[in-house]
């Protein structure tokens, strides 16, 4: 974390529970046929991409994210199972999410979720043409 207010606390195994309460959230208008129709076993942004939910992209996201009141959230990846919890995320921006292009693939899928599931923001490791975006649970 780039923010030195922001206390990021490891939370390792995790990221399999919380790709399941993101499912739960954010994708669970979808019948499981639905889920495995748009590869969502591959990667859980295809909700977004196929266009299988209202969702705010690219600038868009970014602003909505970083305008958004938030006060405990997770951070977790596609395929790792460690995962992050801040606890106080009210100063917390895009910049110091911890994000690395150059990653491997494991680890640049990563989804920021609200700890109420009230809102999500995804970063894609196809980032120069999908994504990021923005899902506010309503």
């Amino acid at each position: 974390m780039r923010n030195n207010e922001l206390k990021a606390l490891e939370i390792p195994k995790w990221g399999r529970y919380l790709r399941r309460k993101w499912l739960e959230n954010f994708a669970g208008h979808l019948t499981d046929e639905e889920q495995r129709e748009i590869y969502m076993d591959s990667f859980l942004w295809h909700l977004c991409s196929y266009e299988k939910t209202e969702c705010l992209e690219k600038e868009e996201a970014i602003a909505a994210f970083e305008r958004q009141k938030k006060k405990k959230c997770t951070i977790f990846y596609q395929y790792m199972n460690d995962a992050f919890l801040v606890e106080n995320a009210k100063n917390l921006k895009v910049n110091d999410l911890p994000y690395d292009e150059d990653a491997d693939l494991d680890s640049r899928d990563m989804y920021v979720m609200d700890w109420d599931g009230n809102w999500t923001f995804i970063i894609t490791h196809e980032n120069d043409y999908l994504g990021p975006y923005f899902i506010l649970n309503f």
